[in-house]
């Protein structure tokens, strides 16, 4: 654990939304930079389709860069409509 160093403001913008989404200040700024991360990855996903990465990615125990680069790499998958 680091410590990252924000504008006032930055910090006040946090807080505000933090309150609203009843999330504390740190757990705010970590959901930003997790959103952001992978909207630099998949600039092409809009935010829903983030939070469903998110979604899946805490299902399958946390959200690790090194598995989410992978997953931009990777082509997408076929969906599975039928039988093979």
């Amino acid at each position: 654990m680091g410590i990252v160093k924000i504008s006032d403001l930055m910090h006040e913008n946090l807080r505000v939304a933090g309150n609203a989404l009843s999330r504390s200040i740190n757990a705010q700024a970590e959901h930003w930079m997790r959103v952001g991360m992978l909207a630099e990855m998949h600039p092409a996903l809009n935010l829903h389709e983030i939070s469903q990465m998110l979604v899946r990615a805490e299902l399958d125990g946390g959200l690790d860069i090194a598995v989410a680069l992978n997953a931009a790499a990777a082509p997408p998958r076929a969906a599975s409509g039928g039988k093979r």
